[in-house]
């Protein structure tokens, strides 16, 4: 076995000194801020997300991390990426010098930002009491040095340890022997019921141990809400160890925790960096330009980060309700689904990067169908959340199906897309009834009227690929349900009451934070250019596309003051009224282009582009949401963007890049070059070659993007 692991550490190492890509990734990027993001060790779309938690709570701190802070009070090994909620932080462990404070609840133990570090794959902190911990992760397995300043030292384990909404509901740890410590943490918060149970071998003997805040205990065993066990160990050495997870069950997690060797944390750090150089590689850029490196690479990487992992290497998972399953449909099982976020940009961007996980992940979406009754709408630890508004699975799935992907059986799909569109909930039953949703009868009437109409649209184009006519008939119809709440005197989409009138006061600049306003996390600004399904359509209702562009511009040039005693936190990110830091206004520079005004489309991408997303840990304006905020870089620094995420049509904007090498799913490569020209007063792209033709500057096709060649973007400098 020893032979065997010498000659994959050899393999590995060969393969590294070819390695490019990692070097401009900063962990570090959008950890401040409000980008809500973790630097610690994982790989990518891992169970496994093993990083510091600052032991502070609040907005900020939904990763468990803030720049903000200077204090540790554990490494746990479940994360969120760039969420507004805060939860998971599982299996926290805190190295310690003595027992001193041993049952407090938190111990944060200081350090410096200039004493940390970390890339893909490693996280390294020295720490204010003497010890120096080094982090890295596999898929479902976290490996841990901690090198202490004394002849003895200490772990605590602790399965009480929660953030913002979580809160533990039991917890179990056993000393097996020596070497080797289970357990398991069950909680309830944002995910409710979610059960995680983990193994962890040492490289050290256990010399000590006691129990903390435990309800029950039996020998080398104890139970309680926020039972806490103290390791001791004769640390001449550095202690290693390997903490494994599973979401069934200890003997799952042990099972797995056999197959890892714990004393090798280098070589599976090495082994991190292979992996994320490979997905890196994916899309070599031209890196003379070192901050636009940095930018673009820790989007692509955090575009790697959700969803993750959430099966047993056998496939097997549990639901909520604590039913055993197995994924047969794909190698795994994924869970983190954020779909008001991730089917804008993110999905799309996984048909061209990740065609094999793609299509796991899509599996992944009709096997909680399968478990829930419904598609996904925010999928945390197999538990529908029901976080945000829309149904919007129904646009990942319709876009799989549209771009021909033979994995799914597109009549179950199907079937599954309409009974989110029948659902008794959500609004969905009065939106169905009055052809939009009214005010009166559910909060985020205009949002949920909007976002409802494009996810109909979606089931539309797949009943028509299936021949379903009078079912395309009838979405077609409820596609166009956006017009029923159009006021043309203002140039708003408005709520109405259940008599059709509209909801007075008005003001556009009116956030309402919470369940009762009429826009979820924005303004009446924001949410009014939602029609992606038919710009045509929503040109008319303004009297042309002259005229939209005109409400294009003044959305630009409107004051970014937000009225109301509740104003929503997520708006961020403001030029006027457009808010980059939420995902509402991600769509809509794109429409300048789709309008034939690409040049305006230019412009404010460049503006965006350059205040939005900047290096350190300020670098990202709002949350990055499950990596929907990096995705909207990867595609616009291409040059490109899912206006439609689901109409296989990719818009124009302005390529942010001198050169880049796309690796196709089918083995075919894009390369994308960007020429300049001068000329007085224009800019924007002068034009477009495509495999030596000129294309026009509007869209391009997927399937035209698949069969790869060049792709030569002139701009105006």
């Amino acid at each position: 076995m020893r032979i065997g692991w010498l000659l994959c550490c050899c393999w590995i190492t060969s393969l590294l000194q070819a390695q490019q890509y990692t070097q401009w990734v900063d962990p570090f990027l959008g950890t401040g801020g409000h980008g809500h993001v973790y630097p610690g060790a994982t790989v990518p779309f891992g169970m496994v997300q093993l990083s510091p938690d600052n032991g502070d709570e609040g907005w900020d701190w939904c990763s468990g991390y803030h720049y903000s802070s200077n204090t540790i009070a554990g490494f746990s090994h479940t994360h969120l990426s760039g969420t507004g909620i805060g939860d998971w932080c599982d299996v926290s462990v805190l190295p310690l010098t003595d027992t001193n404070l041993i049952r407090e609840q938190k111990i944060k133990i200081p350090f410096s930002h200039q004493s940390e570090s970390a890339r893909p794959g490693f996280y390294r902190v020295a720490m204010g009491n003497g010890i120096t911990a080094e982090l890295s992760a596999s898929d479902r397995t976290g490996f841990h040095r901690y090198t202490y300043p004394d002849k003895t030292g200490w772990l605590r384990f602790d399965m009480g340890f929660a953030i913002n909404w979580d809160q533990s509901t039991d917890g179990m740890l056993q000393l097996l022997d020596p070497y080797t410590l289970v357990g398991y943490r069950y909680s309830t918060g944002w995910a409710k019921g979610q059960k995680v149970y983990f193994a962890a071998r040492f490289t050290l003997p256990v010399s000590g141990y006691f129990f903390v805040d435990d309800s029950v205990q039996r020998g080398q065993q104890a139970w309680g809400k926020k039972v806490k066990l103290a390791l001791q160990f004769r640390t001449t050495s550095p202690l290693q160890m390997s903490v494994s997870l599973s979401n069934v069950s200890t003997e799952k997690a042990l099972a797995e925790a056999r197959l890892q060797e714990p004393g090798q944390l280098d070589d599976y750090a090495k082994m991190a960096t292979l992996r994320w150089e490979k997905e890196l590689s994916k899309i070599q850029i031209d890196t003379s330009d070192t901050q636009k490196a940095t930018t673009f690479y820790t989007a692509l990487y955090r575009t790697c980060l959700a969803p993750v992992i959430g099966s047993d290497r056998d496939g097997e998972y549990k639901t909520y309700r604590d039913q055993l399953r197995h994924f047969t449909n794909g190698k795994n099982k994924y869970t983190i689904f954020s779909q008001w976020d991730v089917f804008r940009a993110l999905h799309p961007l996984f048909s061209i990067t990740q065609p094999e996980r793609h299509t796991d992940m899509l599996q992944s979406m009709m096997a909680f169908y399968e478990d829930n009754g419904l598609l996904p709408v925010w999928d945390i630890s197999s538990w529908e959340a029901n976080t945000m508004t829309g149904y919007h699975s129904i646009p990942i799935l319709a876009d799989a199906i549209l771009k021909g992907n033979k994995s799914l059986d597109a009549e179950r799909v199907y079937m599954a897309m309409k009974k989110s569109a029948l659902q008794n909930q959500r609004g969905t039953p009065d939106y169905i009834k009055y052809g939009y949703l009214p005010q009166d009868k559910h909060g985020w009437s205009v949002t949920i009227t909007l976002e409802y109409a494009y996810d109909d649209w979606c089931i539309a184009q797949v009943a028509k690929k299936l021949g379903k006519t009078e079912d395309y008939a009838l979405f077609m119809k409820r596609a166009a349900s956006y017009k029923n709440l159009f006021d043309s005197t203002t140039g708003f989409f408005r709520s109405k009451n259940s008599q059709g009138k509209f909801i007075e006061p008005f003001d556009p600049l009116l956030s309402e934070h919470g369940f009762d306003g009429q826009y979820i996390e924005g303004t009446a600004w924001q949410h009014s250019f939602f029609v992606p399904h038919d710009v045509t359509g929503f040109a008319q209702l303004h009297g042309g596309p002259q005229a939209l562009i005109a409400k294009l511009d003044q959305l630009f040039s409107a004051s970014s003051e937000l009225h109301g005693d509740n104003v929503s936190i997520d708006v961020t990110g403001l030029i006027g009224q457009y808010a980059h830091g939420n995902e509402p206004s991600h769509h809509i520079i794109y429409l300048y282009t789709a309008l034939g005004a690409p040049e305006k489309a230019a412009r404010w991408i460049r503006v965006v582009a350059d205040s939005m997303y900047k290096t350190g840990p300020d670098g990202l304006t709002g949350n990055d949401d499950c990596g929907q905020m990096s995705a909207w870089y990867i595609w616009t620094a291409l040059g490109m963007y899912p206006l439609n995420p689901a109409s296989g049509e990719y818009v124009f904007g302005m390529p942010l890049l001198k050169s880049a090498r796309i690796q196709l799913p089918n083995e075919k490569t894009l390369s994308i070059e960007v020429k300049k020209k001068k000329e007085a007063g224009k800019t924007g792209i002068a034009s477009i070659k495509f495999n030596k033709k000129d294309i026009p500057v509007t869209s391009i096709s997927h399937a035209a993007l698949l069969k790869g060649g060049h792709l030569i973007y002139t701009i105006y400098e």
